[in-house]
């Protein structure tokens, strides 16, 4: 694992902090993003700020450069995240193109569908969303339901999908379907398809969270038809399409590496002006969730080191899911013993309305043990494919 920068690099970190100095619609260093009530206006001013970042090529770094991006390598993208993180800025409100739909098309897509769809990922002027999960198949991908019937040059597609993040506001949507039936295993014959998710049949219905809010959804596909040049990679061929998307989604993780950091400083904060760190037990609590932070961080930067040698994630990327998911929850849990009689109120340790940013938080990563692959699919994958464990 290598842990030094060169001097393009430090550069290059110097170039996006100074942007960042300048543009900031908000004080950089102790400002903060504005807040939204509603979903779709916090949606509205993330597709605005990605719009900017975009134009100045802060988005998708490792992209080619004829496709928007920079053409750098995986050290630099780190960079741009962490330096995104310090100025307080909101998670790209396209994530899930840029950091998922974009590196698949990369390594599946035809160069025309990289031409026609890529470049309006990083602006955000077309967002997408990752159409894999199903209510009866949950993490199991290969027991997907979904059909995809042949209809002339194209498909007809029925199904459903769930836990799908922010469709109610995507535009496309990279979805599996099974489009033979009675191949000999169920990871043959399934297909990736791109839907146009303003299609005739296409139903989206938003799903309440603990938190109140609705990011994920349920899809209804009903006999939704998808050209064939809409085809990423061969028919049949779905799952090598879905591994690299899953790879990427478990591998090098900064943006919960950077959530996280904040998270720690804004904690050892808090205990330290409620008075909470005076508690030997809090102190304990406080060291725990430092460590497991920082462990964290050098998890990632022993995957960006096999990145940076041009070397795939690869499997261990379940080890870092499973670990940061699991962090994730115990230091949530420490927030709540560090606000004390504050925890269970909505409105915080300040008592202002509209707080309450712990709580939320706490309420939200309680999903982190089964979102992007449940923890128990991790090991699954951990034992089988990382430690050579027989298969259960």
């Amino acid at each position: 694992m290598d842990l030094s920068t060169t001097h393009d690099q430090d550069s290059f970190r110097d170039e996006i902090r100074t942007w960042l100095q300048e543009n900031l619609p908000w004080e950089y260093g102790s400002g903060l993003p504005p807040r939204f009530d509603d979903l779709a206006e916090a949606v509205e001013f993330g597709r605005s700020w990605q719009a900017k970042l975009a134009a100045a090529r802060w988005v998708g770094v490792t992209w080619p450069e004829d496709l928007g991006g920079r053409g750098v390598g995986p050290v630099e993208s780190f960079i741009v995240a962490e330096e995104l993180a310090r100025a307080r800025a909101p998670e790209l409100v396209g994530r899930i193109g840029v950091n998922l739909v974009g590196p698949t098309m990369m390594h599946h897509a035809n160069a025309e569908q990289k031409r026609r769809w890529m470049p309006k990922i990083l602006s955000a002027e077309e967002m997408w969303c990752q159409l894999f999960s199903e209510p009866d198949a949950g993490s199991d991908l290969a027991s997907l339901t979904t059909r995809a019937i042949r209809d002339g040059d194209g498909y007809r597609v029925t199904g459903s999908k769930v836990w799908t993040s922010y469709a109610q506001f995507a535009d496309w949507g990279l979805c599996l379907a099974r489009t033979d039936p009675d191949a000999p295993k169920p990871q043959v014959g399934i297909s990736a398809l791109v839907v146009d998710m303003h299609q005739e049949g296409v139903e989206v219905r938003p799903l309440v969270q603990l938190t109140g809010e609705a990011e994920f959804n349920e899809v209804i596909l009903d006999n939704v038809y998808v050209p064939g040049d809409h085809l990423i990679g061969e028919e049949g061929r779905g799952w090598t399409v879905a591994g690299s998307t899953l790879s990427h989604e478990r591998g090098v993780n900064p943006r919960q590496l950077v959530i996280h950091m904040q998270l720690i400083d804004e904690l050892l904060a808090l205990a330290l002006a409620n008075g909470a760190f005076q508690n030997w037990r809090n102190k304990q609590l406080l060291a725990q969730a430092y460590t497991e932070v920082r462990l964290f961080q050098v998890h990632n930067w022993r995957s960006l080191s096999r990145l940076s040698k041009g070397e795939d994630p690869g499997p261990e990327g379940s080890a870092l899911k499973l670990y940061w998911s699991e962090m994730s929850k115990r230091l949530h849990q420490s927030a709540m013993e560090i606000l004390g009689p504050d925890a269970p109120l909505w409105a915080g340790a300040t008592g202002n309305p509209g707080d309450g940013e712990w709580q939320r938080s706490w309420l939200y990563y309680q999903a982190s043990s089964i979102f992007a692959g449940t923890n128990e699919i991790q090991r699954t994958l951990i034992a089988e494919r990382v430690l050579g464990l027989p298969k259960s």
